[in-house]
């Protein structure tokens, strides 16, 4: 079966290749803006507007009450990694070589994990990090009809939902809660903060992106040394600079958090060298800002292109030489203020490789791979789940995912940030998803049951060229919805009264009396003694 199906692969391959190179086209217009630095966190402190503390929601206090001091890391492997040559199965070692004939790692240069699986010996500094009992690797992750499209399949891991395009991620929909009243009422220090993959949608809610996010280490670098990402003082006197400025602005994410990041980053050193890596750049930054106290709950970092078509072996060995250097460096690096306990990180990637070779010493598109994490809070190294079959394939020549990517982040946020599954079932789309056993232990919210839950929901609806503010009220309320210019001036109120449950619709611009010019503003409701805003555009 294995060698009918590999006579297959050089035909494949070529029409793979004319979709991969369709792909990364539409993944760059779709990447264009935020790649030219231009990306924030997306809050807007209105300087001169009077905040009004906010009456938190049952569910937001909830949250807030639960937060302990623990941080996730993530670790984009952008592109794909190959997992059958990151964690190799010694225990089918002749199966998986004759898959990869050239580019199989020789058993004799595999260090052991155990009697059945290994690593390559240039991953050797991870051989001390699972010998300190802090790692563990979660076999054959992926999720039903993997979508081989590094666009479609980036998205769902962001958004966890597979079977339709869901415009919020995870993490996004869990600051959503806690921070309802993000754009005019921020927290004091940013939710998350990202390093690369200005387009994913993992920090994104329906109303803000909730991570201070820069294109690159040398961006953040910048903030962390010099307190600012863009210069906004020498800016143009006419309608080019107004733009330049919100733009920029808006990049900084406020000086309140390029402020808080300076401070973090000067108020603490690097223990270790960090040689210099892609990611070793970026994990010497964030070590920094954890120990200097920023505050911040999750980072995500990138490291690629694991998309290795061609020449793999040399590629590969680059990027998993830098990641395991930095995992054993960053550790060591946080252990010296005794916070690596505090610490975990997982690697994800949007899919694996196909299990055998490509005709250029490579690997194209394909579905399962393991995921890493690691740290001492892990409690033990170890495997967890079944590998994939290395001789029985999927229809597309896949190896079939034995574990679901969602059941690591249902585990990362009962067992590592102590929520309630119910909780969790909101975060996670309202699906329920397994907890597996990756050594974390924490108790769960006080407060158990929130799947009756209301939210309050509002929304900017654009049609026939004009604005609306549309509200969807559980009970009868009082509301008040005001309009704020993006200088913190109030233009006018457009709600101020008591209307009855159910959905409500605002002309923003019939409401308001006087001339709207086209542009960007701001809306702002008090309902219930809670606030919520979101930046609307007026046509």
């Amino acid at each position: 079966m294995i060698n009918n199906k590999l006579n297959k692969k050089d035909q494949q391959s070529k029409e793979e290749k004319k979709i991969h190179d369709h792909e990364h086209t539409q993944w760059n217009r779709r990447s264009f803006i935020q790649a030219l630095g231009l990306a924030g966190g997306g809050s807007m402190l209105l300087g001169g507007t009077a905040i009004s503390a906010t009456s938190p929601s049952p569910l937001a206090v909830a949250l807030a009450e639960n937060e302990n001091d623990n941080i996730l890391v993530i670790i984009r492997l952008e592109g794909g990694n190959d997992g059958l040559n990151t964690i190799v199965p010694i225990y089918d070692y002749d199966t998986y070589a004759n898959l990869r004939p050239t580019i199989k790692h020789q058993q004799n240069d595999l260090i052991n994990l155990n009697g059945d699986f290994g690593i390559p010996n240039y991953m050797s500094e991870l051989e001390a990090v699972w010998g300190d009992g802090s790692m563990k690797v979660v076999h054959g992750v992926g999720y039903p009809d993997q979508n081989l499209s590094h666009f479609r399949s980036t998205d769902i891991w962001a958004s966890t939902a597979d079977n339709y395009e869901e415009p919020t991620g995870w993490w996004g929909r869990y600051f959503e809660d806690l921070y309802p009243d993000y754009i005019i009422n921020p927290p004091e220090i940013p939710p998350a903060v990202q390093i690369g993959s200005i387009g994913n949608l993992i920090f994104k809610g329906n109303n803000s992106n909730y991570a201070f996010s820069v294109v690159n280490p040398e961006q953040l670098q910048n903030v962390a040394e010099n307190g600012t990402l863009h210069d906004v003082l020498d800016i143009p006197d006419c309608v080019y600079g107004d733009k330049l400025l919100f733009m920029r602005t808006t990049a900084n994410t406020t000086f309140t958090y390029s402020g808080v990041i300076n401070d973090a980053y000067l108020a603490a050193n690097n223990s270790v060298e960090y040689g210099d890596g892609e990611l070793a750049e970026q994990l010497a930054i964030v070590a920094r800002l954890i120990k200097g106290g920023l505050g911040s709950k999750v980072y995500m970092v990138s490291l690629g292109s694991f998309d290795t078509h061609a020449e793999q072996p040399e590629r590969h060995q680059e990027l998993l030489s830098d990641l395991s250097s930095t995992i054993k460096n960053f550790y060591d690096d946080l252990k010296t203020v005794g916070m690596d306990d505090k610490v975990l990180a997982m690697t994800v990637s949007e899919f694996g490789r196909r299990p055998y070779e490509n005709g250029s010493n490579g690997t194209d598109h394909g579905a399962a791979s393991p995921v890493m994490l690691f740290g001492p809070a892990l409690n033990g190294s170890g495997f967890v789940g079944n590998h994939p079959d290395l001789s029985t394939w999927d229809e597309d020549d896949n190896l079939i995912p034995s574990s679901d990517f969602r059941d690591i982040y249902n585990t990362v946020l009962t067992e590592w940030f102590c929520l309630d599954p119910s909780i969790v079932s909101t975060i996670l789309l309202n699906e329920t998803y397994e907890t597996l056993d990756l050594g974390l232990t924490c108790g769960a919210l006080s407060t158990s049951d929130f799947s009756n839950a209301n939210r309050f929901a509002h929304t900017a609806i654009y049609q026939n060229n004009q604005t609306f503010i549309e509200i969807n009220l559980a009970n009868t309320s009082h509301v008040t919805i005001k309009l704020y210019d993006m200088m913190a001036r109030e233009i006018g109120t457009i709600t101020n009264e008591f209307l009855f449950a159910g959905r409500h619709q605002f002309n923003v611009r019939d409401k308001i009396q006087g001339r709207l010019s086209y542009g960007q503003y701001i809306y702002r409701i008090s309902t219930g003694g809670q606030y919520y805003s979101k930046s609307i555009l007026i046509r």
